[in-house]
């Protein structure tokens, strides 16, 4: 009776372990991310999972890098958002977020306004960073990776021209919500500023320049790019 009393218990309890051993086995190969400590050894990477990512989402959000969903997942909008905190604190833009990420977000902003005495509401920008930034009673509101015109000669669907984005001071002159197709290619929740030149949101934002010369930006924050900036409001291009 006791040996089989004793041996019950000392079942239940290995299963207990083996149960707990197995818990922590998932979480560490599922939720990773759980176990970064901003300013410790480990590094979110696109495709961790957990509470770290949606801290880093919701600080990247409160900031106005990130509009995408406060999911707890690393996806490629996610790394956008990182991508816009790392440019405008001048860091350099990659995936990995770590101490230095985590460090900048107590730290003053960097980057100085590209029209220190422009108007208390415009858009600025900056083709030398690939950074959108919206400035709401001169306080930046919206911060976007973009992808501008790729500087080179093309020819598509009988459209030939180069790939440039004008630099200059101009005013959003007419809006086009929703996906509109165009000889160059689809445009989500397109703001014209210049001719047939327009800040839209597109499924393909590399970190590099490669529009025909629109400037497009992830599709979560071009639809909160379009909720906020309306006809007449000045836009300002510049290469700094």
């Amino acid at each position: 009776m006791d040996r089989t009393d004793t041996a019950g218990r000392t079942d239940r309890v290995d299963r207990a372990e083996a149960d707990r051993a197995d818990k922590t086995d998932k979480t560490d190969k599922v939720d990773r991310a759980d176990k970064a400590v901003p300013g410790g050894v480990v590094v979110l990477r696109p495709g961790d999972r957990g509470e770290t990512v949606r801290r880093l989402q919701e600080r990247l959000h409160r900031n106005g890098y990130y509009f995408g969903r406060l999911n707890g997942v690393y996806d490629e909008q996610t790394k956008f958002g990182v991508w816009a905190f790392q440019k405008h604190r001048h860091l350099r833009p990659q995936g990995a977020v770590g101490p230095e990420v985590w460090r900048a977000f107590d730290r003053p902003v960097r980057m100085k306004p590209l029209v220190p005495r422009g108007e208390a509401d415009r858009v600025e920008i900056n083709l030398r960073y690939q950074l959108l930034v919206v400035y709401r009673h001169r306080r930046p509101a919206l911060i976007s990776h973009v992808s501008t015109g790729a500087r080179v000669n093309y020819c598509e669907n009988g459209h030939c021209g180069n790939a440039i984005t004008p630099t200059g001071d101009f005013h959003v002159t007419s809006r086009a919500p929703g996906w509109t197709e165009g000889p160059l290619g689809t445009m989500y929740d397109s703001l014209y500023f210049v001719g047939g030149i327009a800040m839209h949101g597109s499924s393909k934002v590399p970190l590099r320049p490669a529009s025909h010369g629109c400037v497009r930006l992830p599709l979560p924050t071009s639809k909160r790019l379009f909720d906020m900036v309306k006809i007449g409001e000045p836009v300002y291009v510049r290469e700094k």
